[in-house]
């Protein structure tokens, strides 16, 4: 079924492969490591290798992820996380955010409450919409530690509604893996899925996403008319 947009009332949005380009950065990291021994993979190309390997952890990835909700030591772990973090050596990190996407939510921020649901810890979710500039086109933001239960629970979604003051039927959720759409689905939402992320198309419609887009800042293209017309009207 296709995105109905005169449905959506607030937006609801991944961090990891939707709003920042983590997916390319882990891509370029593992390719110098395996750039060395290129001369063993076919034509010598390194960059078919690395989408693959990241591919093929991703699914275990996000069980590890919500892992710790389901065993219910997601707070003692988190805290673990978080006191080896402000403890060890900094290293420094990229922030770089999806082409377009800051301008994106520019625009739809005047038309929609929009909101971060991420299964990253607050710490690093927080850090990175900070330095990305980011943090105030947002109403609300879930991290992994907001809820009782994570992605794909649909805990997180569930209380951006409240926060934003809309039914779940009324948000869009947005991202780039399984995770996400089961999710939004879990939670009453409409979803889409982005494919500048990791996330294949053929599993994202098989998992119901509602409409596909190559990048996320192409949602502006689907929304600005649908709400931001009829504000102005």
């Amino acid at each position: 079924m296709p995105i109905d947009t005169a449905l959506v009332q607030a937006l609801c949005f991944d961090v990891d492969g939707t709003l920042s380009d983590t997916d390319d950065l882990y891509m370029e990291r593992l390719r110098r490591v395996i750039q060395p021994f290129h001369f063993i993979f076919p034509e010598k190309d390194t960059s078919k290798l690395t989408r693959r390997i990241i591919m093929a952890v991703e699914a275990p990835g996000n069980f590890l992820l919500g892992f710790p909700d389901v065993i219910g030591l997601d707070d003692e772990i988190y805290a673990l996380v978080d006191f080896l973090a402000r403890h060890s050596r900094p290293s420094p990190k990229e922030y770089r955010v999806i082409p377009g996407v800051r301008e994106m939510l520019a625009e739809l921020s005047r038309c929609y409450p929009l909101a971060v649901v991420s299964a990253r810890d607050e710490r690093t979710t927080l850090k990175f919409l900070d330095r990305a500039g980011l943090t105030q086109f947002f109403q609300c933001i879930a991290t992994a530690q907001t809820c009782s239960h994570t992605k794909p629970y649909p805990n997180p979604i569930l209380w951006a509604a409240r926060k934003m003051n809309v039914p779940p039927e009324a948000c869009l959720m947005v991202g780039d893996t399984t995770v996400d759409i089961r999710a939004g689905k879990s939670a009453g939402t409409q979803t889409v899925g982005v494919l500048c992320g990791f996330g294949e198309r053929e599993e994202l419609v098989r998992k119901g996403a509602n409409g596909i887009l190559e990048t996320t800042a192409d949602l502006v293209k689907v929304l600005s008319q649908a709400r931001c017309n009829q504000e102005v009207g």
